[in-house]
């Protein structure tokens, strides 16, 4: 394998570390990413890092200011409308056309499950990393690697507008029996009952954010 291939494959890797970063609300809009703490625990260079950092630039997770350096991005308002209109047309078709026995509802079970086990336990983060997981695998209904891909853009950038909530336990409580109730209507063979129920769902999830969202950027004195 040419020594550039190699490069860029672990310049994949480490953007792929630093969105998984994101997704699991590791960091909070605004926050300052050090150069040289992550190098240390990625175990990389600095320019391999910062060819990551220009990656998750261009995908709108980070930003980088000259003699500022790089930052977690604050996500707008119309930024959050356009991903909830994106996740609507990709999950409800998803689910609407899906093979009821495909692979991936496995995976939806095992996300409410794991959304359940937290609830328990008050672990309301990981409620919603679950929640991540269950709407992952509903796009892996699609059988489809770019949307896949794309959706995992679309997870990361919402769940940095998630770290701007100040109740994680009001952000993610009420989607645990939602995600439940969604794959109890897949999994009767009603396709079309999920893929509605799942639109209502986001259109409520939706609405839920952007309210909490302004109050909180009104807080922050930041414009969305």
């Amino acid at each position: 394998m040419p020594p550039h291939t190699d490069v860029q494959n672990l310049t994949d890797r480490i953007a792929e570390n630093l969105r998984n970063k994101l997704v699991l609300g590791e960091w909070t809009p605004g926050q300052r990413l050090s150069e040289a703490a992550l190098c240390e625990s990625l175990d990389v260079s600095r320019s391999t890092l910062r060819e990551a950092f220009r990656m998750l630039t261009k995908e709108g997770l980070l930003s980088h200011e000259p003699n500022k350096g790089v930052s977690v991005v604050v996500p707008s308002i119309a930024s959050i409308i356009d991903i909830y209109r994106v996740r609507r047309m990709i999950e409800c078709q998803s689910l609407a056309q899906a093979y009821p026995m495909h692979p991936a509802r496995e995976h939806m079970r095992e996300a409410v499950q794991t959304a359940q086990a937290c609830r328990e336990v008050l672990d309301w983060p990981g409620v919603g990393t679950a929640n991540m997981a269950f709407h992952k695998a509903v796009v892996e209904l699609a059988d489809s690697e770019r949307l896949n891909t794309m959706f995992s853009h679309l997870l990361a950038e919402l769940r940095v507008a998630f770290g701007l909530m100040q109740d994680p336990q009001f952000l993610h409580a009420p989607y645990v029996d939602m995600n439940e109730n969604i794959l109890a209507l897949f999994e009767q063979g009603r396709p079309g009952d999920a893929a509605a129920a799942l639109n209502d769902y986001l259109v409520h999830s939706e609405r839920l954010i952007l309210a909490a969202y302004a109050r909180r950027l009104a807080e922050k004195g930041i414009k969305g």
